[in-house]
């Protein structure tokens, strides 16, 4: 399943370097290089930012920071996705990166909203958790579930077992997404109460922070279902035993834009974007 689910199909796994690359195999090398080629600058450029402190802070900004490194090994495993069509000797590289990709990318995104959430409807437990020890907790338990998944999807590939990897990683999915739309509703009822004896002014600032809040956990739900959903539904028909190619190329299409959601948003709020700020 890398994008896609290549290295699980038996049919083109083991072989890739003796068949002739058909439109789809092409296709699918010319996103992975485009992916590569701009989502290693962008999300190198993002934590250059943080690190020099050029944003908001490296405490508040921990999170994405996480995010964009874990993007970084996404972007590795597009590069080693496509050289492994020529070269089938480094199909084990690509196959560990794997673990990034379904659960180190969802895990970092869901950790985002749920900040969002506390920021907004629990501000107390917000600030209660806010400083760097907590994030880094957080971060900590997430990577080393991701290096659990890592080892686990070359785990699948040797003992040929797809349908569980597809089980598996769907089913987590469907959870990280769960949660993530449940911050998006309770932020939403958030912005639409107000709190009782509040100035006008104060009340217009505190929803545009609820505003901000619910758009950024919008974007990022909506990019993640589009993701989720193809993933899911082109997994389905994988475990059928009807491996469409096209329904992967697809999903690894969404996959690869949705990769650009987060240093998008961070940059255009930082005002790096000056065509998008100036909208």
């Amino acid at each position: 399943m890398n994008y896609s689910t290549g290295n699980f199909t038996p049919d083109t796994s083991t072989n890739s370097t003796t068949q002739s690359l058909g439109l789809i195999d092409c296709l699918e090398i010319c996103v992975s290089s485009i992916n590569f080629m701009f989502g290693l600058p962008t999300h190198s450029y993002v934590i250059w930012l943080i690190i020099t402190g050029t944003g908001s802070g490296a405490t508040s900004e921990f999170f994405i920071l996480n995010l964009s490194v874990c993007e970084i090994g996404n972007c590795l495993n597009c590069l080693f996705y496509s050289v492994n069509y020529f070269i089938s000797s480094i199909t084990l590289l690509p196959q560990f990166l794997l673990g990034l990709v379904f659960t180190g990318r969802p895990l970092f995104q869901c950790l985002m909203c749920v900040e969002r959430y506390l920021a907004v409807v629990h501000p107390v437990i917000f600030l209660k958790f806010k400083p760097l020890r907590y994030r880094v907790i957080c971060c900590t338990v997430v990577w080393i579930i991701t290096l659990g998944s890592c080892i686990y999807s070359v785990f699948c590939l040797i003992s040929n077992i797809h349908y569980v990897f597809t089980w598996f990683f769907s089913l987590q999915f469907l959870l990280l997404f769960s949660i993530q739309l449940f911050c998006l509703v309770a932020v939403l009822r958030a912005l639409k109460q107000s709190g009782p004896g509040e100035r006008r002014k104060e009340r217009n600032e505190e929803n545009d922070i609820k505003r901000r809040a619910f758009y950024l956990i919008l974007i990022t739900s909506v990019s993640t279902f589009i993701t989720h959903v193809s993933y899911i539904f082109t997994g389905f028909f994988s475990i059928l035993k009807q491996n469409i190619q096209t329904l992967w190329f697809i999903s690894m299409v969404c996959y690869a834009l949705d990769g650009f959601v987060q240093p998008v948003l961070y940059l255009h709020r930082g005002g790096k974007l000056s065509c998008l700020c100036s909208l």
